[in-house]
């Protein structure tokens, strides 16, 4: 998916309508500023308002997600080349916020120790309440990591 490609073919499509970028952000109940972030290639829209954006704009996901106008021979192949491409994208996505929970929990991992092991030594120091904050998100992101990525079973 061509993030600037797909703006222009909204642009386009919208002109082709004869709606300013205020028009068509009040029939979806969005901001001017959203509209003109995809036209200009910086997002692209929310998959929860893309029916409604097609219906005003006449136009189909498919052609809205390559960006261009398609034709019925041609519809199967990029409706296959699109679903591929958010496959890619929804990786990507998981891998990221796989290496952002690897990364809480290591820190988690070797500050706390760290920060008790000053408590310890150090009884005067009142602390700064870090360690146990970070211990509380490094377990969260843990057990959200074990929940999402294993299988419990009960016997």
């Amino acid at each position: 998916m061509n993030q600037e490609a797909i703006g222009g073919f909204i642009a386009t499509c919208r002109k082709d309508k004869e709606l300013t970028q205020m028009q068509l952000a009040e029939k979806l109940n969005i901001t001017n500023r959203a509209v003109s972030k995809w036209e200009t290639g910086k997002s692209v829209p929310d998959s929860s308002i893309m029916l409604d954006l097609c219906e005003i704009l006449g136009i189909t996901v498919n052609e809205l997600l390559s960006g261009e106008r398609i034709t019925m021979e041609d519809y199967q192949k990029e409706a296959e080349r699109n679903l591929i491409d958010l496959q890619t994208k929804k990786g990507r996505a998981q891998k990221s916020l796989l290496r952002l929970e690897l990364i809480w929990l290591a820190i988690a991992l070797l500050l706390t120790p760290a920060h008790l092991a000053i408590n310890y030594y150090f009884p005067e120091n009142n602390g700064t309440g870090i360690g146990p904050l970070i211990t509380i998100i490094g377990v969260i992101m843990f057990v959200i990591y074990f929940l999402r990525h294993y299988e419990i079973k009960l016997k």
